[in-house]
Formats: C-alpha cells, sequence, structure tokens
C-alpha cells in the first residue's frame, strides 16, 4: 500500500532547484514528490531524509497502537522520536488497607527524604540489611514476574496491572505509586524513552525494546531493580544497546568493595559506552536506597563526575546506567513531566541492580538466577 507522505528533502536548503533525480527507497515506498537537487547539500541531508523511509517503513497507525479510544493528550508537542503516549490513562490501582505504606503515599510527598537532605549515606544494621535482602528479593520476583509477560501486543498498562497485583500479593506497596504524584506502579520506558515512562494504553510492537524498572516497599524498606527486554525480534543495533547497557552496569559493580570512590564508577562505565558508539545519560543518577526510596549517596554513571564519598561496610545503594545511541547524552521531557526521552529520538537501555557494601567486597541484593 502506497503512502501519502511527502519527502521533505524535496526542496533544497541551499535553493538549488529540484532535479529529475528521484530517491530510489522512496520510490520503492510509494513516496511521491521525492525529488532532490542531487547537490552536495543533499548528502549532508541524508540522515535526516531516512528518517522518512522509517517512518514509511513503520508508519504511525503501527507504531502507536492502542484500544480504538485511545489518543495522544499532546498533539502539539515535537516528540523526538516515533513513539506517543496513548491515553486514557487507568484509574489508580487500589492498595488493600493492611498494606504498610510509605509517607508519600497519601499526599504524594516524600517528606522523610526532605528532612534526610545533605546527610551522609547511612551505615544499616545487621537487621536492616536483612530486611533490605527481603525487600530485594520481592522486587527481582515482580520483576523477573513481569519480564515473563513482554511481547508483542501487550500494553505497558497491563503490565502495570501485572506489576500491582504481584506486588500486592507478596504484601508490598510499589514503591512508585504516588512519589511525588507519579501516577503508576512501574515504570515502563519504551525505545526513546530513557526512564520514567507512565504505563498507558500502547501496545508493544515486534522490534521494541522496554525497560521496566519495579520497586517495592516492604517491611519498612524499599527495594530497586530495571531490566531493558526486546520485543519479539529486534535489530542488531538494539541487541548491541542492550549488551553494552548491562556491561557498563556489571563492570561497575565490579569495582564495589569498602574504600572504593563513588565518582570512580563512571570512569569505568562511560569508556565502555563510547567504545560501542553510545553515551551515558548524566542528568539521572543511582541513588542511595533504604527506609527511604531515594538518599544519599549520589552515584553518576558518566567520567569527570564530582561525587563525594567512598563506600563503607553497611552502605547500601544501586549503580543503574542509562545508555543512549549515538553520541547525545542529553534529554528531553513530555509535558506529562515524567517521561524523558532522548533528544535525537534514538533508542536508550537501563539496567539497575541494589547493592551492599560488605566487609570484603560487594552483595547484589536485587541478583537474579543465574
Amino acid at each position: 500500500m502506497s503512502t501519502t507522505i511527502l519527502c521533505q528533502s524535496k526542496a533544497c536548503p541551499n535553493g538549488n532547484p529540484p532535479s529529475k533525480l528521484e530517491c530510489p527507497t522512496c520510490s520503492k515506498l510509494g513516496i511521491r514528490g521525492s525529488f532532490f537537487c542531487g547537490q552536495e547539500c543533499f548528502k549532508a541531508q541524508w540522515k535526516t531524509h531516512k528518517i522518512i523511509h522509517e517512518i514509511a517503513q513503520k508508519p504511525s497507525s503501527t507504531i502507536n497502537v492502542g484500544g480504538k479510544d485511545s489518543y495522544n493528550p499532546f498533539p502539539n508537542y515535537e516528540f523526538t522520536g516515533s513513539i506517543r503516549p496513548m491515553y486514557p490513562l487507568s484509574a489508580k490501582r487500589r492498595i488493600p488497607d493492611h498494606i504498610p505504606r510509605p509517607d508519600y503515599a497519601a499526599d504524594g510527598k516524600p517528606m522523610s527524604e526532605v528532612r534526610a537532605a545533605g546527610q551522609a549515606p547511612r551505615i544499616l544494621t545487621k537487621e536492616e540489611q536483612d530486611k533490605m535482602r527481603t525487600a530485594c528479593r520481592l522486587t527481582r520476583e515482580v520483576l523477573d514476574i513481569a519480564a515473563s509477560h513482554v511481547r508483542p501486543g501487550i500494553t505497558t498498562d497491563e503490565l502495570d496491572e501485572i506489576v500491582h497485583n504481584a506486588t500486592i500479593e507478596r504484601n508490598a506497596y510499589p514503591s512508585p505509586l504516588n512519589y511525588r504524584n507519579f501516577p503508576k506502579s512501574v515504570c515502563t520506558s519504551v525505545n526513546e524513552v530513557i526512564c520514567h515512562g507512565i504505563p498507558d494504553q500502547r501496545k508493544l510492537q515486534e522490534g521494541d525494546i522496554v525497560n521496566i524498572d519495579v520497586s517495592l516497599y516492604y517491611d519498612g524498606f524499599h527495594g530497586d531493580v530495571n531490566a531493558t527486554y526486546p520485543v519479539g525480534q529486534i535489530d542488531e543495533e538494539s541487541q548491541k544497546l542492550i549488551r553494552t547497557t548491562r556491561e557498563c552496569l556489571d563492570e561497575a559493580i565490579k569495582l564495589c568493595k569498602p574504600g572504593a570512590l563513588f565518582r570512580d564508577l563512571g570512569k569505568t562505565i562511560e569508556p565502555i559506552a563510547r567504545a560501542n558508539g553510545c553515551s551515558t545519560v548524566r542528568t539521572y543518577t543511582g541513588h542511595g536506597i533504604h527506609e527511604l526510596f531515594h538518599c544519599a549517596p549520589n552515584v553518576p554513571h558518566y567520567a569527570k563526575n564530582k561525587a563525594v564519598g567512598t563506600m563503607k561496610p553497611g552502605m547500601i545503594f544501586t549503580i543503574e546506567p542509562m545508555i543512549n545511541l549515538g553520541s547525545n547524552w542529553g534529554e528531553v521531557h513530555w509535558p506529562d513531566n515524567w517521561t524523558a526521552t532522548t533528544v535525537d529520538g534514538k533508542r536508550s537501555a537501563q539496567f539497575e541492580e541494589t547493592l551492599l557494601i560488605t566487609e570484603s567486597g560487594v552483595e547484589i541484593l536485587t541478583a537474579g538466577k543465574s
């Protein structure tokens, strides 16, 4: 079936008149009016021009599929990639009365975190470490359950429901729910979404990648873990991105032990990303975690950072590098004030583990089954 998309390169930016040279790929795809000037200036536009091919091969009607009443709530926003939000969002999911809640569950304000701002990282007691082990084990269980449902055709809202139900079945609270007014129980970040994607009515498509970021609150402590998964068969570039991101995390974890500097983790992560044609997001970092969802220490993932602090036994924190395809590490936010995407629409992946510094090294509290 032909498309009515007109090639944006039909007019030369340098004012050269179009020739009768028609882009052969556009012609095969049925794109009308795709003549270009044939001058050097068109070669400089080739990367932009190829986006037209990608759109034609995977039109928006198949990239963004939801229910029959789904809609894009931000039609005038200039999205950087192909993913669009698909509203309406489902209603807030219920938490049974018997499940203990963190302080922000009612009003969205994590006041305990605000009061702890500026304090040094806590050293947890043996009892507190055991509670963290339990919370993190449950968090990994929930992530693995959600991951087992990743397939073309499932919506990210359905993944949210799966995470929510698996969490409350464990008598735990889904930490993201109403944290600073986040509306859902899990973050689902697809393709060019770096982090904090809000689950909605969009159906995952063959070839997508999706990050599922699960956190739960159990017996007064939070666990936090995430991973990026392929949806069906994905292209080689996306496979490489996922492998690179996992390698960045694994190599950083190897550095963790008493006496190691938090600022040194980025010196290992960023060169791995660059060597694989990727970049490291700087805005978002790993963080301390225990009774508080986010607290000291701050754990940047890029080189030459100014992070303060030395790892000590009893400290618990996350490392969670976000790695973008290409050289641009920046991000922009959708009008929902949560969803962060790459500035050039290229894909991004992330992996996260919660870690305990021991007397002799590090324990991965959220480790999956080997």
